[in-house]
């Protein structure tokens, strides 16, 4: 990510997908980082109802990652904020959506309908 000239070859192209090894030290593929990766162009290609879904996964993500040790030491107490009971409660399905096998076929509308229905839209 220090290299100058490999940032500004992705500079030119949609934005950066960052792989993750924990991820894929996971069995977690594509092992691609949600959170860490960006695109430029995805607001100008999607409809709204898409790129509101696709914040509302994001943010989901975000929160379990950042009370991702309070809950697997048991510190997090379900009922002291929504957002992140609803985060943790979706989390596998979430990380089950991002997963694929090689062998796996899915459409752009079948990936934009799974999207939608994790967010709740």
């Amino acid at each position: 990510m220090n290299e100058p000239v490999a940032d500004e070859v992705r500079s030119i192209l949609d934005g950066h997908v960052i792989l993750s090894r924990r991820l894929a030290s996971a069995y977690h593929y594509p092992a691609i980082d949600v959170l860490e990766s960006v695109s430029r162009v995805m607001g100008n290609v999607v409809d709204e109802s898409h790129k509101a879904a696709a914040g509302k996964v994001r943010d989901m993500l975000a929160r379990y990652r950042d009370t991702e040790l309070l809950i697997r030491i048991g510190e997090y107490k379900k009922g002291s904020d929504p957002a992140t009971d609803e985060a943790i409660e979706k989390n596998k399905a979430i990380n089950e959506f991002l997963k694929q096998k090689l062998s796996d076929k899915s459409s752009f509308q079948d990936a934009v309908e799974g999207l939608k229905k994790l967010a709740g839209a």
